[in-house]
């Protein structure tokens, strides 16, 4: 489950006792009971993702420990941006309004799908910009390979389109997309969205 070089904090069960106060069987309870959402590792011992160890805290009216909101301020911070788009003079736009925007992020960019594939292998994007339309390519299929691969930090899609139709819109968000944009870009619009999408990515899962 290692995510790229920006690591997810994952919590032991025994951690996660720790934190609650409790004995280290009743966290494990709360996870086979369905309480508390938990993965395996090989070796058959429990995880807990720091954003699900924070709603599960509040929901039981806990307080979150200092170490978990650093945690969790860590996994909303935007180092990577790819911007997927066949049209070049949109492309290097939407790169140069984020550029001047965020000096403090790194915005590359993709032409094609081609591109897009090594990009995201090299750059391990923490938001991707992706032209759902892109000529040659299912743009849908890409969205979904971006979200469900375990090698990224789980990135933030935002998907694009000139296409004017509804359908569109709902099979990007079916594909993943965390929000759906229709061309012409508002490019004002775009750090808003991008702040709070990545408030969303560190308190709530995918």
């Amino acid at each position: 489950m290692a995510r790229t070089n920006k690591k997810e904090r994952v919590f032991s069960a025994h951690e996660v006792a720790n934190i609650c106060g409790v004995v280290n069987q009743t966290a494990i309870n709360w996870i086979d009971k369905g309480h508390l959402e938990a993965y395996t590792t090989p070796g058959g011992q429990y995880r807990v993702y720091a954003d699900v160890l924070a709603k599960f805290l509040q929901k039981q009216g806990m307080r979150l420990p200092d170490e978990l909101k650093q945690i969790l301020a860590e996994q909303a911070r935007i180092e990577q941006v790819l911007v997927v788009e066949d049209d070049s003079d949109l492309n290097d736009m939407v790169k140069q309004f984020l550029d001047k925007r965020y000096p403090d992020f790194r915005v590359n960019q993709a032409l094609d799908g081609y591109d897009a594939g090594k990009a995201i292998t090299e750059y391990k994007p923490d938001v991707v910009i992706l032209d759902i339309n892109l000529p040659g390519v299912d743009g849908f299929k890409l969205c979904r390979q971006i979200k469900a691969d375990e090698n990224l930090s789980r990135p933030i899609v935002i998907a694009i389109s000139g296409m004017d139709d509804g359908d569109t819109e709902t099979r990007a968000h079916e594909a993943g997309a965390d929000a759906f944009l229709k061309k012409p870009i508002e490019l004002e619009a775009l750090p808003g969205l991008i702040e709070q999408l990545a408030e969303n990515r560190a308190t709530r899962r995918a």
